[in-house]
């Protein structure tokens, strides 16, 4: 359920209560609800404004409840466990719970207006490039939706796009057009996807001056026929150049994700996506550690080749969160090159467990950003 009608701030919203007979105290109800904390947001579900309604019938208790982030793969444990902790309520014979999400649109950087057909805008960066960063924007967009988001992705590497290879798409394949001017982004995996893979041919080499680049994202950005995106998921190149630059200035993004690995080049690097993010008034959303360490195909001895920590250092030196952290394993460089990613090849195999977490985690931490409130999110200082 994503409806548009449920508005979701950091205050308790109204609830409803009805009691019709019996001798069911409302409060032990309660105090039931509150026994149960969100695992994302750490507060109880009263408290986070999630209860719609209580209504208490004789000895039938009925609760609804609309969560703001994706979260369909805890959907069902949260349901056990409230009608568990209600059953032991004295007077309760019977428990329904609804439970649903909707997800809120919240609001870019200095007032740019919001994208036809997209509630949230999340860039999908890295200072350098080598670090896996499409690779867990495509794994992360699919993890998204399997929370029951609807997302899409925006492939913004003009130089070198390839989130079409990475889903499958097939060479020679074209967006529709309407109108003749407007894009209608292609379907893989359920996705909604725009790149510059679906404009041009494997072989063709983008000579373009930086202008010219930029001019390509804002219109496959604002040309592009998006339909009822939850998150629009994009794809940046890696550095802190024109793209990045006209994204701040042009495209407003409710927030960020860095993603790095564990060495320290990678991790220099980050520092700088991450000071980027700050001075255009984009609040950084996580950090993502890819390649934290090696998994051995054969016998699956694990070794951090590449250091250890070093996701979870930057994330505490800047006080972000570590979203998670992604293996170095050969599973997944095979199952995304032959255009299947590992949460559609294999949606129960702890990698995509991995991102299912981030998927929640990075979707629970959006929902507390309040599109007038951006000052929830500190200001990030540089360490000089």
């Amino acid at each position: 359920m994503t409806g548009d009608t449920f508005r979701y701030n950091r205050h308790p919203i109204d609830r409803v209560y009805k009691k019709v007979s019996g001798v069911i105290s409302q409060s032990a109800v309660e105090a039931a609800i509150r026994s149960y904390q969100d695992p994302y947001l750490n507060q109880d579900l009263l408290a986070l404004g999630a209860v719609k309604e209580v209504r208490i019938e004789g000895a039938a208790v009925h609760i609804s409840l609309r969560l703001a982030y994706p979260s369909k793969g805890l959907q069902g444990a949260l349901r056990e466990l409230l009608v568990n902790a209600i059953e032991d309520v004295e007077g309760v014979e019977s428990v329904v719970i609804d439970v649903a999400q909707q997800i809120q649109p919240h609001g870019g950087q200095n007032q740019i207006p919001a994208l036809p057909g997209v509630k949230n805008v999340i860039a999908v960066a890295s200072g350098k490039g080598g670090v896996g960063k499409s690779t867990v924007t495509v794994n992360l967009a699919l993890a998204l939706q399997r929370e029951g988001a609807r997302v899409g992705i925006l492939d913004a590497d003009i130089y070198g796009p390839s989130q079409g290879m990475m889903l499958g798409v097939a060479e020679g394949v074209r967006p529709g057009v309407k109108d003749e001017k407007l894009f209608i982004p292609i379907e893989a995996h359920g996705l909604q996807v725009m790149s510059m893979a679906f404009l041009v041919t494997e072989k063709t080499p983008m000579v373009w001056r930086g202008p010219m680049v930029s001019g390509a994202l804002l219109q496959m950005a604002n040309q592009s026929i998006w339909n009822d995106l939850d998150y629009l998921l994009i794809d940046m190149p890696p550095g802190t150049g024109d793209i990045q630059l006209t994204l701040a200035q042009k495209i407003p993004v409710a927030g960020a994700v860095i993603v790095t690995t564990p060495q320290d080049i990678a991790l220099l690097d980050c520092r700088k996506g991450i000071e980027m993010f700050s001075k255009v008034s984009i609040p950084v959303l996580g950090i993502v550690e890819n390649m934290s360490v090696h998994i051995c195909s054969h016998c699956g001895h694990a070794e951090p080749i590449f250091g250890e920590d070093g996701g979870a250092s930057i994330a505490g030196e800047y006080q972000v969160p570590l979203l998670g952290q992604v293996p170095l394993h050969r599973t997944i460089r095979e199952q995304t090159d032959g255009g299947l990613p590992s949460v559609a090849a294999e949606p129960d195999s702890e990698v995509s467990r991995r991102f299912s977490d981030m998927a929640r985690h990075l979707g629970a931490l959006l929902s507390l950003r309040q599109a007038d409130q951006a000052q929830l999110f500190p200001n990030l200082i540089g360490k000089g």
